[in-house]
């Protein structure tokens, strides 16, 4: 995993850092990571420690048990991509451990759609203020056409809440 430098973010990232909302503050960022399929070290090890807990999950339900947020994770593809959304955030937070991160507590998001509603919902203050301050552009928009450089409509969202933290986060 590597950060990469790209400049279409500084603008929303600027806005993000430290948002006094006045009941709450924002702290957020984009940010683009190179992912490689090699892994070194720990990163290996969490990356084969996760594959490991993601199949024994997957082999424990049986064909009666209720569709399961994981039942995606059957696919190899999904399963790497979690797994680099781990790696992501262990080199976004390093301080933080994610050895014990649990595939079940990450969720696919359908569409894209229902994302960018979900995002607008959460960030509605936070647009207010962006548009007073932006000649009235939308925040999400603004997001979206930094991210779509990326090429956004093939990305896979995935969305982990826990307590009042919400991550989200964009896979290509």
């Amino acid at each position: 995993m590597k950060l990469l430098e790209y400049t279409p973010f500084d603008r929303v990232n600027v806005f993000l850092d430290q948002l006094n909302l006045g009941d709450c503050t924002i702290r957020g960022s984009l940010e683009a990571f190179s992912c490689k399929s090699k892994h070194a070290g720990n990163d290996r090890r969490l990356s084969i420690s996760l594959e490991h807990e993601i199949l024994d999950y997957l082999g424990k339900s049986s064909d009666s048990d209720p569709p399961s947020p994981v039942e995606h994770l059957s696919c190899r593809s999904s399963r790497k991509t979690l797994i680099y959304l781990v790696l992501t955030l262990g080199h976004m937070y390093p301080d933080y451990d994610f050895s014990a991160v649990r595939a079940h507590l990450f969720f696919k998001e359908e569409d894209m759609e229902s994302f960018k509603q979900m995002l607008d919902n959460y960030l509605s203050e936070a647009s207010r203020l962006w548009a007073a301050r932006n000649e009235g552009s939308s925040l999400l928009d603004s997001m979206t056409k930094a991210i779509d450089e990326v090429c956004i409509s093939k990305c896979l969202v995935q969305k982990s809440q826990q307590s009042y933290i919400l991550c989200l986060h964009i896979i290509l």
